[in-house]
């Protein structure tokens, strides 16, 4: 019997030790990132201007390096001539979600990651007046990213990086049917907070 109790007292003081360890181990994080964001090809024979974006995520490390993200995310592009009219917008908003690996350098605390996920988005173009003249409706993409995550304190990490997003949607302009194949890669920098 006295066997038994201290067998149940060493697997009870086992797991204690193991929850105040994966304690220390954040494992849910959020991340808010903005930069430049430059078209790698014509939106249905325009040419965009570069354009800004930002992005937030949620993050969640279900393995030592592997985890998940998902979040929402919004670009926006001008145009001085387009299919649409002189001096429009095009705006890209939606969610973003996916898988992400995390490693340090070496013995360095700073870190590289890639991710890799889809989107669900949709394109919504604005005239001069920020009047939205047509949406194309939500759709799925995907998206790639890597950069690095520098911590600058427990819980806080500045995390610098490139993404390349891609979309494709078909809409409506004047009853005529325009395929908008939207592709460009996004400069971010982006601070992580690790709860």
């Amino acid at each position: 019997m006295k066997q038994k109790r201290l067998f149940v007292l060493l697997v009870l003081t086992a797991l204690t030790i193991c929850s105040i360890a994966q304690e220390k181990e954040k494992r849910f994080g959020f991340e808010l990132s903005s930069g430049a964001s430059l078209a790698t090809n014509k939106l249905s024979e325009s040419t965009l201007k570069p354009g800004l974006g930002f992005e937030g995520i949620f993050h969640y490390r279900f393995l030592e390096h592997t985890g998940v993200y998902a979040g929402w995310g919004w670009n926006r592009f001008g145009a001085d001539e387009s299919f649409a009219g002189n001096d429009v917008c095009f705006e890209e908003t939606g969610y973003v979600f996916g898988l992400q690996y995390k490693h340090t350098f070496g013995d360095s605390p700073v870190q590289y990651y890639l991710r890799a996920g889809g989107l669900y988005n949709h394109i919504e173009t604005e005239n001069s007046d920020g009047e939205i003249i047509n949406d194309s409706g939500h759709g799925l993409g995907f998206q790639l990213a890597g950069g690095i995550d520098i911590p600058i304190g427990e819980t806080w990490s500045f995390t610098p990086g490139i993404k390349f997003n891609s979309l494709s949607r078909e809409s409506d302009f004047d009853g005529k049917a325009k395929i908008l194949n939207h592709n460009y890669l996004s400069l971010r920098v982006g601070f992580l907070k690790r709860f």
